[in-house]
């Protein structure tokens, strides 16, 4: 008898959500939240925090999905300490001000029990003074610059040492690169990591910067920096260029000539869902540097992206980051249990030492310093818009205060 492909998506995602699912007590909800949190004896109410609008909706919408599947699969497998999630959507609209007080509103007005949010690292320090005075819970997913550890955030992405350091260590071994052109959008996250990663290339790969440009986000013409590029002629352009300015950047290296076969290029910030956007044809043969590719082959990571098509189409692809934000909720949940209460001073000291065995990545442990620990992966861009991955560490402990970076 043959099976339906949907039936066996179905099966993947509710096998992946009851082992991820830990059995537990409906205790009484006077136990549980002392502090006057959005939860009542059948609910717990928490926030998401993401831009839906603007430059970086291309990069942000997986992140809403992703941990929209995983409240989904929670709540179906019986929700967290015997109550369903319920979620506040807010629209951070690709604007820092508005994150912060979307923030706010979050933690004040609708006393969420935690935040699954933010993308950039200006979002993230625009909202972070919020999490801190109000003591609320941000769980964040992408990949940073690292320089930050608040006991206010667990960071479920990847900080410079297991993404910075151990990519250029890896292109310079395996493309006896020495030069290199750094390019980034014109705000925290993309100038501090490149300056880590100047710091790397000229103090330890005894390497040299030939080139470092800035572009405001949204910017579209890359014209003047790829006329730079040619007259340089780095080993690698390292690029650090997020949001829909990532569509125009590699439309027009590739119509200007720079193409894998002439040039090498390492990005930190280029994920399946960019590729969605940019096309696979404009960008095959590069390289991206990050922790999860939607390629992976294990059991835990099918059943995720079985589960993910069957819920945003067939066509949807998962990048790091969205991988990155499915893990929050998860984490949430196990830090809850773990401390049998919703009460956020209760979740943070719970928090350290949790463990996932099957995560879609691999294994994840929280550290005390409320990261993850998390292997580096070196993806090559095919034309299908999927990476093949040529190279995996082992587990890397998290670092996010790397002595001679700051």
């Amino acid at each position: 008898m043959k099976v339906s492909s949907r039936f066996l998506h179905f099966a993947a995602a509710v096998s992946l959500a009851l082992a991820f699912n830990t059995a537990h007590a409906k205790p009484p909800t006077a136990e549980v939240n002392t502090t006057g949190l959005a939860v009542t004896d059948d609910t717990v109410t928490v926030g998401q925090l993401h831009s839906a609008t603007g430059t970086m909706a291309i990069s942000e919408t997986g992140s809403i999905q992703a941990e929209q599947l995983a409240i989904d699969q929670i709540n179906a497998a019986g929700g967290v300490l015997g109550r369903q999630i319920k979620v506040i959507q807010e629209d951070g609209a690709s604007d820092w001000p508005t994150f912060a007080e979307k923030a706010k509103k979050l933690l004040v007005s609708d006393k969420v029990g935690t935040v699954f949010g933010c993308w950039t690292s200006a979002s993230r320090k625009a909202v972070l003074p919020v999490f801190e005075k109000e003591n609320g819970m941000l769980y964040y997913p992408t990949f940073y610059e690292g320089l930050e550890q608040s006991p206010n955030v667990i960071y479920t992405g990847q900080e410079a040492t297991q993404q910075i350091i151990a990519g250029l260590d890896w292109i310079a071994k395996e493309k006896k690169a020495k030069t290199f052109y750094l390019i980034g959008s014109d705000y925290i996250w993309p100038r501090t990591s490149n300056k880590i990663a100047r710091k790397h290339i000229e103090n330890v790969l005894k390497g040299k910067v030939v080139g470092e440009e800035y572009y405001a986000l949204g910017h579209t013409q890359f014209g003047s920096l790829i006329n730079k590029i040619k007259l340089k002629k780095p080993d690698v352009i390292y690029a650090a260029v997020v949001g829909g300015s990532n569509v125009s950047f590699y439309k027009q290296l590739k119509a200007a000539g720079i193409t894998s076969e002439k040039q090498t290029l390492l990005t930190i910030s280029v994920t399946e869902d960019e590729v969605l956007g940019i096309g696979g044809e404009n960008l095959v043969g590069f390289y991206s540097s990050m922790k999860y590719f939607q390629s992976l082959d294990n059991p835990a990571n099918k059943a995720f992206v079985a589960a993910f098509k069957e819920k945003y189409g067939a066509d949807s692809v998962i990048g790091d980051v969205t991988q990155a934000a499915y893990l929050g909720p998860w984490l949430w949940k196990k830090a809850v249990e773990k401390a049998n209460s919703f009460d956020i001073d209760k979740i943070r000291a719970a928090s350290p030492g949790i463990e996932m065995d099957n995560a879609p990545e691999g294994y994840v442990k929280v550290h005390e310093n409320h990261h993850l620990w998390s292997k580096l992966r070196i993806g090559q861009w095919q034309t299908d818009g999927q990476a093949k991955v040529l190279y995996e560490s082992e587990l890397i402990e998290p670092d996010p205060f790397p002595e001679g970076y700051q």
